[in-house]
């Protein structure tokens, strides 16, 4: 049996082909999608002891963070045998540059204020 248009199929499947093509051109392509959630992290030098008694040291930054600087959404601090780690969470909105000024500005502060005086000799 013979068709009446026999170019209708092959006209078809070009104009897919082509539709198919250029629309796969045109897609955005990303692999990864932009996730972007402000965090900093601090770690912190301390004693050799055991994880459930170093966890006191952190107090003093944690209370220091939540006055000086903004926009802080929350924190999470872990304690490990010779080092902690707070991780500072901010909401989407801060500016990243004046946070990390303001939690490096805390910090120096409090380690200036708990390190040993030097002797004079």
């Amino acid at each position: 049996m013979r068709s009446s248009r026999p170019y209708t199929f092959v006209v078809a499947a070009l104009l897919i082909f082509l539709t198919g093509t250029l629309a796969a051109l045109r897609m955005p392509v990303d692999c990864l999608s932009s996730i972007n959630i402000p965090i900093i992290g601090v770690a912190f030098h301390t004693r050799a002891c055991r994880p459930t008694r170093c966890g006191p040291h952190h107090h003093p930054f944690e209370r220091a963070l939540t006055t000086t600087v903004n926009d802080i959404e929350h924190f999470e601090a872990n304690s490990y045998t010779t080092f902690g780690i707070v991780k500072i969470y901010f909401h989407p909105t801060v500016n990243i540059a004046t946070a990390n000024a303001q939690v490096t500005s805390i910090a120096q502060s409090l380690l200036k204020q708990n390190a040993p005086a030097r002797r004079r000799r």
